[in-house]
């Protein structure tokens, strides 16, 4: 095979439809949103139509969705602008978050005096909710927790239902990552009233550069970016209409064929631990990667039986071969540390041999997942 593509977690092919749906708008509707002329009024319109839309699946109200420019940005000024603006003294966290959400409260405790807690986790990187619960109630400070729901590393999915019960029974807010989850779980903040979440685009087959953020309506927060009155006075700057119509296609595509394609992906992430099981004995799955209802159904973290001076070689002769996957976050694909959540969850045995993400689309295929098990037990093999 020439190439096969399983870094999904990190960033995912477009889908034609909403290639299609941007050239329509870069072609058609080029004016600037905030023009009072018609050119303007018609760009203005895509742009409501899209708010619409991302909040009708999400069961919000549309001014409840702020576009920006991804996660990233979702993540700083949901966090930024609470403590900024609400009165935050206390952050409750876990170490294993995505680091766009903890560098940021490792900077607000710098910049601002935060208080910063870590919540306990168990050997599989779950949130212990009695320590959180003990953290909620350890004080009478103005509370935040930022936990995410499907870790981008190891997949595991929080119980994010017990999560907001608890933070509002004990008057604390709660804003969760869900850049890997939304497009690939139904929402429903009504039911799972969290009070923030983030998105980005390009994790469900949109482009790069768009994302949204969902701030619970009167919440309080004032804009993060000054100079005009964009995304209900929020985020200032014209808006980027056309990854805002891809934004738009992608979700209602991911949304709409979710079932069918979950199922798809499922099927192949089955597979693909079959295969590892049978022709790579000594393999083991991180966090709850490998299992099939406690973690996200679109990817495996793998932890392989190689000696540490052969591991060195293994992202590398995968690429030759045309394997595209991850040892972690691409945000960090540039680094040479260890993975910050594996850091936390695995033993000193575990940590010496390498570990990768793979992760799935509705675009692999079984004989790539074949092709891919096969290489890796060549090397493997002494």
């Amino acid at each position: 095979m020439d190439k096969v593509y399983l870094d999904n977690a990190a960033t995912t092919q477009i889908r034609k439809s909403v290639i299609a749906k941007m050239h329509d708008s870069l072609s058609g509707f080029y004016g600037n949103p905030s023009s009072s002329h018609s050119f303007g009024r018609s760009a203005k319109t895509a742009v409501e139509s899209a708010r619409k839309t991302v909040a009708r699946y999400m069961n919000a109200h549309p001014s409840e969705i702020i576009f920006t420019s991804g996660g990233t940005e979702a993540d700083n000024m949901i966090l930024r602008c609470a403590v900024r603006d609400l009165g935050i003294e206390t952050i409750i966290t876990s170490k294993i978050e995505h680091h766009a959400v903890l560098h940021t409260v490792e900077d607000l405790k710098e910049e601002k005096n935060c208080d910063l807690k870590y919540v306990d986790l168990d050997e599989f990187g779950n949130p212990n909710l009695a320590h959180l619960k003990e953290l909620l109630q350890a004080d009478t400070t103005k509370k935040l927790v930022s936990l995410m729901h499907v870790n981008n590393e190891i997949g595991n999915i929080l119980d994010i239902d017990a999560v907001c019960r608890l933070c509002h029974e004990n008057g604390a807010l709660f804003h969760s990552d869900t850049v890997q989850s939304v497009g690939h779980y139904l929402w429903d903040v009504k039911q799972t009233p969290v009070d923030f979440l983030t998105a980005a685009a390009h994790k469900f087959h949109g482009p790069k550069g768009i994302g949204f953020a969902y701030v619970k309506k009167n919440s309080g927060l004032k804009p993060f970016i000054s100079g005009g009155t964009q995304e209900r006075g929020h985020r200032a700057g014209t808006e980027s209409m056309h990854n805002i119509v891809g934004l738009e296609e992608a979700l209602i595509t991911a949304l709409d064929n979710l079932e069918s394609e979950r199922a798809y992906i499922l099927n192949l992430k089955k597979h693909f631990i079959a295969q590892v099981k049978k022709e790579i004995p000594g393999a083991k799955f991180n966090g709850f990667s490998g299992d099939l209802e406690k973690g996200t159904y679109t990817l495996v973290n793998l932890c392989l039986p190689i000696a540490p001076e052969k591991a060195m070689m293994l992202l590398f002769h995968l690429d030759i071969k045309g394997i595209a996957c991850s040892k972690g976050s691409a945000c960090q694909s540039g680094s040479t540390q260890e993975s910050h959540v594996l850091s936390e969850i695995l033993s000193e045995e575990d940590l010496k041999r390498p570990s990768l993400r793979f992760s799935f689309s509705v675009f692999n295929t079984k004989e790539e997942l074949d092709y891919t098990v096969a290489v890796l037990k060549e090397f493997v093999a002494p």
